[in-house]
């Protein structure tokens, strides 16, 4: 589940179970090298992504600079920003000023965004990547600008813009539902998020202005063709077409784009359900010639929303024959990781669904935050599969009731004392003075991790990074059990020197570049540049201002990595 500042999507029933990677957004294939950052990684199954969310900026004070300073940076291929929204009346990405209601409001994500969060909030030196304070005439500040400072000091990482969510995926099926409508989407979101093309509101953005930031674009439609979704949105029966129709429009345009810009690869991924009852509105046997990877939301399959009871896990690997819950209608089965996993890959003709998703693409998701109940009685299992009278106690950093983060346990994960495992589901639960939260450990991490490796499947998808500690305990436990090294940042800093560096780029061209401006190189993509290294390109010359690759002179605006030193 996403939760959002200063509330959570709160799941009322049964209908949020099974992977819903619910967010309160309120204030808010090409498979080369360069598209999938970590291919080495990934082709052994440890590729890395999280969620970054748009609201951790705010009473949490997780701001992009944490993600250099508690190492996190360096332990991750892709993070997914979240979220973007879908006009309510033009069907096209946009930003707005304006907070959800809640979520027990059908309109509740209606026009809403958080174009502050995104690039009007200014960093100071103390809490910027840089260390360098934002100025009143910058193009943009925000989490955008604080993107921008952190991919030049991790040139390996990519960052996605992630649309839709819990709270935004309410005109995902009216924006899908023609070829025109999708047409117009895709073009609006590349142009906003991929060219960087703002609108100007408190003084910041403009054309160009977020250029180079975003790597790629995440689809999180919650959910097509199902009423399971947040309360009010729209589904259709064709949504099981056009959500396919949509993923080829994203990657035929993402590609033109990338092929119009130095032959740059832009990634194409996806949040989808782990429900039974979800997956049978998909084409999984479609989509994944169109996804780079496709992130399972592995997770929220039980929680507080059970009412009294019982407590179960949220995201049991298995579902043994002592599973307490009800069956998923209309087959047999009930919510675990291995029959979603077994769904996407090879199908269920119980529920309709085809099965045929490339397991090399598919990720698992790793929950973040805890799903607990309080008034739960010992018995003979420590709170498992026993009666509750509520919802947990809410947390600080949650705010709502039957959620909480690691750091808001108080030792009860992985204290011998509190932690129990259930070798049939393969998943640890907790359990103290009568609350019982079932969540992740570093034991049922490394079930989780060996599952996935045995299935052959992509990596890990984590939600969110704002649920970790300051020691980044559970980051750090997915990183150890996926085996890959951790990528240190670069030299020299994010923030352009002030003199030339005297060392040439890391990787020199491998042809003799022309020479279209007298002494002055010309661009070659794939080639590395430092900051202060110039180059000439299509008659003009420009300087780099920081470290680059692929971004080619010219399209990334006046404030962009390359500074134009005028005609040849």
């Amino acid at each position: 589940m996403h939760i959002r500042k200063p509330l959570i999507a709160a799941a009322a029933t049964a209908a949020l179970a099974a992977g819903a990677l619910a967010s309160f957004a309120g204030l808010s294939t090409a498979q080369a090298a360069d598209a999938t950052p970590a291919a080495g990684a990934a082709a052994a199954g440890g590729v890395r992504i999280a969620y970054y969310d748009q609201w951790s900026v705010y009473g949490s004070a997780f701001y992009p600079k944490h993600l250099d300073t508690r190492g996190i940076a360096g332990k991750l291929d892709v993070i997914n920003y979240s979220f973007g929204n879908i006009h309510p009346t033009n069907l096209t990405c946009f930003e707005a000023n304006k907070a959800a209601g809640d979520d027990n409001n059908p309109n509740a994500g209606d026009g809403a965004g958080d174009s502050y969060a995104d690039y009007q909030k200014s960093f100071s030196a103390a809490d910027s990547v840089s260390g360098v304070a934002d100025k009143w005439d910058q193009p943009i500040v925000g989490v955008f600008n604080q993107f921008k400072q952190l991919k030049a000091k991790y040139p390996h990482l990519k960052i996605n813009i992630s649309l839709g969510g819990w709270t935004y995926s309410k005109f995902f099926s009216d924006a899908a539902k023609t070829d025109a409508s999708r047409k117009k989407l895709v073009s609006s979101c590349i142009d906003q998020y991929i060219k960087g093309n703002l609108p100007v509101e408190g003084g910041y953005g403009g054309v160009g202005a977020a250029a180079g930031i975003f790597d790629g674009i995440d689809i999180d439609w919650e959910y097509p063709g199902s009423s399971g979704g947040h309360l009010g949105n729209h589904y259709a029966p064709e949504d099981k077409q056009n959500f396919t129709l949509l993923l080829k429009e994203f990657r035929q345009q993402l590609d033109a784009h990338g092929a119009a810009n130095g032959g740059k690869k832009y990634l194409l991924t996806s949040a989808l359900p782990a429900g039974q009852d979800k997956i049978k509105y998909i084409e999984t046997d479609k989509i994944g010639a169109y996804l780079d990877y496709a992130n399972i939301m592995t997770y929220d399959m039980h929680g507080a929303w059970d009412s009294d009871g019982p407590t179960y896990h949220q995201s049991p690997l298995y579902s043994p024959a002592g599973d307490p819950t009800d069956p998923i209608a209309p087959g047999t089965q009930k919510y675990s990781i291995d029959n979603a996993i077994d769904s996407w890959v090879d199908g269920n003709p119980a529920y309709g669904i085809t099965g045929g998703f490339p397991a090399n693409k598919l990720t698992l998701g790793y929950e973040f935050y805890y799903r607990g109940w309080k008034g739960v009685p010992a018995g003979a299992n420590n709170g498992l599969a026993q009666s509750a009278t509520g919802a947990s106690g809410a947390r600080p950093t949650s705010q709502q009731a039957g959620i909480a983060n690691y750091k808001e346990l108080g030792g009860i994960v992985d204290n011998p004392a509190s932690t129990f495992w259930d070798d049939q589901a393969k998943a640890s639960y907790f359990y103290k003075d009568g609350e019982f939260f079932t969540g992740l450990n570093q034991k049922s991490i490394q079930a989780r991790v060996d599952y996935g490796k045995q299935r052959g499947l992509a990596g890990a998808m984590m939600y969110s990074l704002l649920g970790l500690d300051n020691n980044t305990t559970l980051l750090n436990q997915i990183s150890d059990a996926l085996g890959g090294a951790t990528v240190p940042p670069t030299t020299p800093p994010t923030t352009p020197p002030t003199t030339p560096p005297t060392t040439p780029p890391t990787t020199p061209p491998t042809t003799p570049p022309a020479t279209g401006c007298g002494s002055v190189p010309a661009y070659v993509a794939g080639t590395v540049y430092t900051g202060g290294t110039e180059v000439s390109h299509n008659g003009r010359k420009y300087k780099a201002q920081w470290w680059t690759q692929n971004e080619v002179p010219g399209t990334t605006g006046e404030w962009g990595v390359w500074k134009d030193l005028g005609a040849c």
